[in-house]
């Protein structure tokens, strides 16, 4: 009898081995499934956020009306060009109906920008860089959006042009829109560039 208890020992204690490790890696299977659906429900979490941000700064109207969300997707537009101020550093975006109008040649064809078109010129306070080895202001806060669309019978009396401006506040991350920002706000200052159809700034080569 005690021979047979023998014989058979380390077949016994290799099938606990088998068992230990055949656990082992249920274990840690379970656990590595436990943090990809955390890591998931995270990264949904964090873009249900940023989507919900859009969503409530795409809700937005100006006093006469222009929504924001006229604008959606604008993070992405072309450049038209870049300005500065003392104060205020602006990039001008527009969107795919206006760029291939500029790219045709307007307004210096004569022609002017379609119905549809609409520019946003998206303004930041600049400060000096502290990394560049030479002497070169960049961006610090953004502050503002000053948006423009084109639609001739909504604004007949400003040239085709709507207008409208949305403030952002960096310490709550949250676009208002200007309770000053009619739709022809900006009519009187773009009246000096009538001939180019309203607009200041051209198509830059590039």
């Amino acid at each position: 009898m005690f021979e047979f208890v023998t014989k058979f020992a380390p077949e016994e204690q290799q099938e606990k081995k088998i068992e230990t490790r055949t656990a082992v890696q249920r274990i840690g299977g379970v656990t590595f499934v436990v943090i990809a659906v955390s890591l998931l429900a995270a990264m949904g979490v964090i873009a249900l956020f940023a989507q919900t941000r859009d969503n409530d700064k795409y809700s937005l109207k100006s006093p006469s009306a222009i929504a924001f969300s006229d604008f959606r997707g604008y993070e992405d537009w072309a450049d038209v060009s870049s300005a500065r101020t003392d104060e205020i550093l602006k990039v001008i975006v527009a969107n795919p109906t206006m760029i291939k109008a500029f790219r045709s040649g307007a307004p210096g064809n004569g022609q002017s920008f379609p119905d549809g078109s609409m520019i946003v010129k998206l303004q930041w306070k600049h400060k000096k860089s502290t990394e560049a080895p030479f002497v070169v202001e960049v961006p610090d806060v953004f502050s503002q959006a000053f948006v423009m669309e084109k639609d001739s019978k909504r604004f007949p009396k400003s040239g085709g042009w709507g207008y409208a401006v949305f403030n952002y506040d960096a310490a709550s991350d949250t676009f208002t829109p200007d309770a000053k920002s009619l739709s022809d706000c900006g009519n009187a200052c773009h009246t000096a560039v009538k001939a180019k159809d309203y607009i200041f700034h051209p198509y830059q080569k590039r």
